[in-house]
């Protein structure tokens, strides 16, 4: 079972709308993604303004920064 994670970004930003595209085919595969908007949050936009989109594990807290593929995604989610 993939660990729940979290795609931080904010409405608007065409590259988190990429990284969703990328994360959509792994999510029909039973992998569980929240969509975190950072600008409801001011810490979270002070720590991530500059690095959305970030795929975070809830587990571990590890990050994915952006740029990263669906290969990608899977060898994080190991």
């Amino acid at each position: 079972m993939s660990p729940e994670c979290q795609l931080l970004g904010t409405l608007g930003c065409h590259l988190c709308e990429v990284a969703e595209a990328v994360l959509m085919p792994l999510v029909e595969h039973g992998l569980m993604v929240e969509l975190v908007d950072i600008a409801e949050d001011e810490a979270l936009f002070e720590r991530y303004s500059l690095q959305i989109p970030v795929l975070r594990r809830v587990d571990s807290g590890a990050e994915l920064l952006w740029p990263f593929d669906d290969e990608q995604v899977v060898a994080f989610l190991i």
